[in-house]
C-alpha cells in the first residue's frame, strides 16, 4: 500500500471534528504553498510576459472593471 493509500484510509477513519481541523489545515497549507510559488514566479521573471500582455490588452480597451 502506497503512502497516499494508507493516507487516505486514515482520513475516512477520521470523526468530523477531526476532518474539518484537518480540511481547514490543508487549505492553509494549501494556500501557503501557492503563495510561495507564485512568489517565486514573479521573482524569477516568469510573470513578466503574462503582465506585459495583460498591460497591453488594457490600454487597447480589451480589459473590464470587476
Amino acid at each position: 500500500m502506497t503512502r497516499v493509500q494508507q493516507l487516505k484510509q486514515q482520513i475516512v477513519e477520521l470523526d468530523q471534528d477531526e476532518f474539518r481541523a484537518l480540511r481547514e489545515w490543508f487549505v492553509r497549507m494549501d494556500a501557503e504553498l501557492w503563495d510561495r510559488q507564485l512568489d517565486s514566479d514573479a521573482k524569477s521573471g516568469k510573470l513578466t510576459t503574462l503582465a506585459e500582455k495583460a498591460l497591453r490588452n488594457h490600454k487597447a480597451g480589451l480589459s473590464q472593471a470587476l
